[in-house]
């Protein structure tokens, strides 16, 4: 083994001050995930185990490390939203991630306006530049190698509604940066902005 490598195995501990793992499968889109319980009471709250999954029909999904209000909710109603976290929403994402009881309605603790969805009934954040709204189509509880279970549930919806604020379409095509999207990045506190001096192109091979 190279000495200008470092190894370890998970299972027996990596042995630094922080689990790098985060750090390394970064930076990471957030699930900023809106959603509502049987009797209406509503929910927001990030998930940084998340992504795309699916092109046709689209699927996203995000993972909960404990069956949480998010995940609770989603399968009780079949349904969920997600909504882009900006720069100038981050602080109002962090200020959802507060560990509250289930009735607390992390909109209002975050500052931010429940916007009616078309399609179902979780609403979106109105001060986000993009939504999706998604119906439930699998769930389930993830295991390790020898089967056992964790305590991490896996969500995936399809998307069947997009909300996309109208300046950032630019000749009819999605200007990332220009939305100021946030990622997570590793580390207890780290994240990173987007910006149109990081792009660039490189097609596929013919």
């Amino acid at each position: 083994m190279s000495d200008d490598i470092y190894f370890y195995e998970p299972a027996r501990g990596h042995g630094l001050p922080h689990d790098p793992f985060n750090a390394l499968v970064a930076p990471r889109p957030i699930g900023w995930i809106s959603s509502h319980d049987g009797s209406g009471n509503l929910n927001l709250a990030p998930y940084s185990f998340f992504n795309a999954f699916n092109y046709h029909p689209p699927i996203i999904g995000f993972s909960s490390i404990g069956y949480k209000d998010t995940v609770r909710n989603s399968v009780e109603t079949g349904e969920f939203g997600w909504n882009l976290v900006t720069r100038p929403l981050a602080e109002a994402m962090n200020a959802s991630c507060a560990t509250v009881d289930p009735e607390v309605d992390e909109f209002q603790l975050a500052g931010v306006t429940p916007l009616a969805s078309r399609l179902i009934g979780a609403p979106r954040v109105a001060e986000s530049p993009v939504s999706f709204e998604c119906r439930l189509t699998q769930h389930f509880r993830l295991t390790d190698t020898r089967g056992k279970e964790t305590d991490t549930w896996m969500v995936f919806g399809e998307v069947v509604g997009v909300h996309i604020r109208k300046d950032l379409l630019r000749n009819g095509i999605y200007d990332t940066a220009a939305a100021e999207p946030v990622v997570r990045a590793g580390g207890p506190a780290g994240y990173f902005g987007i910006d149109a001096a990081q792009r660039f192109e490189m097609y596929r091979p013919t």
